[in-house]
């Protein structure tokens, strides 16, 4: 017997990785919808998650909180989808950088500007915040520039849950403006992973789970602070 995957997730958080890679996957799950930030507006979640942040994935006794760290186990469940990389393959160094370096060193400058461009009470805003750490976010972009100015996806030679954690990152730097600063290669790379059904299924999947379950379908301003 096939057990239930479950994920909960708010609309266009950085729990959207996890939600694209299961769309790419064609793998059956339940999509538990939350109010943005969660720990706020849904407190019964702390109950399962307690630090009140998205994703939380829910696979029988496995319970997961990372978002890259998911996608990696999903991929690793389905190898004959091809989203993996194993560890005998030439690319497995490479799949496992992109995968942390989606989150750590491209999401996380993100952060900063959200919370002090959107999040923070006026007086605390940081407009030189928030310009530094845009610059930062797009400097590392570099490395994702670098890599598909060269070949169609980041490793590997084809698309992997590399592509879709990398991927967020972008989604997450158009909603803060910064897609037009992209570089050439980059906005290309952009327009493929969008133009990917297992990504519009997503985009789908989430509206209409949002419209059922009473919650807003439109991403928060303050997403990437959940």
């Amino acid at each position: 017997m096939t057990t239930t995957i479950h994920l909960h997730h708010c609309v266009s958080a950085r729990s959207f990785r996890p939600l694209w890679l299961l769309e790419e996957l064609q793998q059956p799950y339940e999509l538990h919808m939350l109010p943005f930030p969660p720990r706020v507006h849904a407190r019964p979640f702390l109950e399962l998650n307690p630090l009140g942040t998205v994703p939380l994935l829910v696979h029988g006794g496995v319970r997961m909180t990372e978002s890259g760290a998911i996608c990696q186990y999903l991929a690793g469940l389905h190898p004959r989808a091809g989203l993996d990389v194993l560890p005998a393959d030439p690319a497995y160094g490479a799949y496992l950088n992109w995968l942390h370096m989606s989150d750590a060193t491209l999401t996380f400058p993100q952060t900063l500007v959200l919370r002090y461009s959107r999040f923070e009470s006026a007086e605390r805003l940081q407009p030189q915040v928030v310009e530094d750490y845009g610059r930062w976010f797009l400097s590392r972009l570099r490395a994702v520039e670098t890599a598909v100015a060269q070949a169609e996806t980041l490793c590997a030679g084809r698309f992997t849950a590399a592509d879709v954690a990398v991927g967020y990152a972008l989604l997450l730097a158009q909603h803060l403006g910064l897609a037009e600063r992209f570089g050439p290669a980059t906005a290309a790379y952009w327009q493929r992973l969008q133009a990917r059904p297992g990504y519009q299924r997503a985009q789908a999947a989430q509206h209409a789970a949002a419209l059922a379950q009473g919650v807003d379908p439109t991403p928060s301003p303050d997403l990437r602070l959940a």
